[in-house]
């Protein structure tokens, strides 16, 4: 994984494709650990923060398609 560069179009189409398999309870857990590793990246590597919040944002953009209410 690289650790200086930001998030590609090709690392966002690879998540959405992992996200897509995923189960409501993977997507969840996911995201929390996405969040977490950005946490932890926040005061030393703000490009490695911003690339675990892409991917948890990537993930969460799933779940929400699929939990959203239709009417």
């Amino acid at each position: 994984m690289r650790q200086t560069e930001a998030a590609t179009d090709a690392d966002f189409a690879a998540w959405r494709k992992a996200a897509e398999a995923c189960t409501i309870e993977q997507l969840l857990h996911i995201i929390r650990d996405c969040r977490e590793a950005a946490d932890a990246m926040r005061t030393h590597n703000p490009v490695k923060e911003g690339f675990y919040e892409d991917q948890a944002w990537t993930f969460a953009d799933v779940y929400r398609e699929r939990t959203r209410t239709r009417l």
